[in-house]
């Protein structure tokens, strides 16, 4: 097992607070409850929430169900709490207008497979499974007035979301405003001493989690805040919606095609978030990258193979790897095309544009959408993706345009 030091250190990678002394702080406490606990010999109760508005989850949402893992793998208490109630409303953080509210039965038939998904990093015999409408469908009016005294119309509005819808005259609905009330008293409800989540839930699990947990009683939690992970384009959050994302139930060959399509920027990111790499292995690599002494292909490979391992098994993994060589860097391609030497990074529509590869920017987005763009073999699936050179690489537009982009 390790120290409690290095326990800390595993639990604080790749977490974003957006105010460093608050990091020092949660870190602090987050020491303090382990050292307790290895004295008083009990584990801690850690949960995340998931909130079941799609019915498929993509390796952006695995970030915290690592950091669960990371819990489990020491010993502690976790819940995979399925957002059975907060989902009827949908959380309003970083929505510039109301989202759409469920039905139950959209709720139930999307959180069916949820579970299931997070078993591929979960530990199922060490994982509870609960469902927030169990206590949020019992609380009372009288309830609602006590929890919402807690809270100031202000603080709300001062969110950035509610701020610039009010600012611009759009509409916030009341309903909108108990989202992030509801998560605060899943704190209370499941007594947690630890909560995790993205940075997007940063004002739900500092600000509302540990004042409802203090007004009840109890010791307010520690909230380990993952930072976000970005798409295929490696610079937009990562998302189902913007088509920039990698499903968790891909196949293994177009996982690894997915991840080695990313610009090398985003790998220290991938490698800290979504691998189980220590703090120490990764600043190794980070070193080596920047010293020249690894090739950031070989090193980009490495984590494609990791992320299937993760997600399928290193069978799996190997094959996918095979995949990739065999078809995407020995394929037949033309004998002659031209080339272009790229300066530095760019964007995938104004790189197609210049190089005339479409007629203008409209149809090279028009491409680009309807899967008709190619790099290295794999289907470029974002209009804000970056194309960064580090070695040679072979970019394809339709069936015929090919076009060989060297680095600078």
């Amino acid at each position: 097992m390790p120290s409690i030091d290095e326990q800390v250190a595993i639990l604080m990678q790749g977490t974003a607070y957006g105010d460093e002394t608050l990091k020092q702080n949660m870190a602090a406490e987050l020491r303090q409850r382990l050292v307790e606990a290895e004295q008083e010999g009990r584990p801690l109760r850690v949960y995340c929430g998931y909130d079941p508005r799609t019915a498929d989850l993509h390796i952006g949402h695995t970030i915290t169900m690592r950091k669960l893992r990371q819990f489990q793998e020491f010993g502690h208490d976790v819940t995979f709490l399925i957002g059975s109630y907060t989902s009827l409303v949908g959380d309003p953080t970083d929505q510039d207008k109301t989202r759409q509210v469920l039905t139950p039965g959209q709720v139930e038939h999307n959180a069916r497979t949820y579970a299931q998904q997070a078993f591929k990093i979960l530990d199922p015999a060490k994982t509870k499974v609960r469902h927030n409408g169990e206590w949020l469908s019992e609380l009372a009016l009288l309830d609602l007035i006590k929890i919402g005294q807690n809270f100031t119309i202000q603080q709300l509005l001062a969110r950035e979301s509610f701020a610039k819808r009010f600012n611009d005259g759009n509409p916030i609905y009341v309903h909108e405003t108990f989202y992030g009330l509801m998560q605060g008293y899943d704190a209370v409800a499941l007594k947690t001493d630890v909560q995790v989540g993205g940075t997007d839930q940063l004002w739900n699990i500092i600000v509302a989690g540990r004042k409802l947990q203090e007004f009840f009683g109890q010791r307010p939690l520690v909230g380990v805040i993952t930072g976000l992970l970005p798409g295929t384009d490696g610079v937009v959050k990562m998302s189902k919606s913007l088509g920039n994302h990698i499903p968790i139930l891909a196949a293994p060959e177009d996982m690894y095609g997915k991840v080695m399509s990313l610009p090398d920027s985003a790998m220290p990111v991938y490698y800290k978030l979504v691998t189980r790499y220590t703090p120490a292995q990764i600043a190794e690599i980070e070193q080596g990258l920047s010293s020249g002494a690894l090739h950031p292909r070989d090193i980009k490979m490495q984590l494609a193979r990791e992320i299937v391992t993760v997600f399928h098994d290193d069978a799996a993994a190997a094959r996918a790897e095979e995949h990739f060589v065999t078809v995407f860097q020995r394929k037949d391609l033309p004998a002659e095309m031209p080339e272009l030497r790229l300066d530095g990074p760019t964007n995938i529509v104004d790189l197609i544009a210049s190089a005339k590869l479409a007629a203008s920017k409209s149809e090279a987005r028009r491409l680009i959408e309807q899967g008709g763009v190619k790099l290295n073999g794999v289907a470029v699936n974002s209009i804000a993706h970056v194309v960064e050179v580090n070695q040679e690489a072979v970019l394809q537009v339709g069936k015929r345009k090919y076009l060989r982009l060297l680095p600078k």
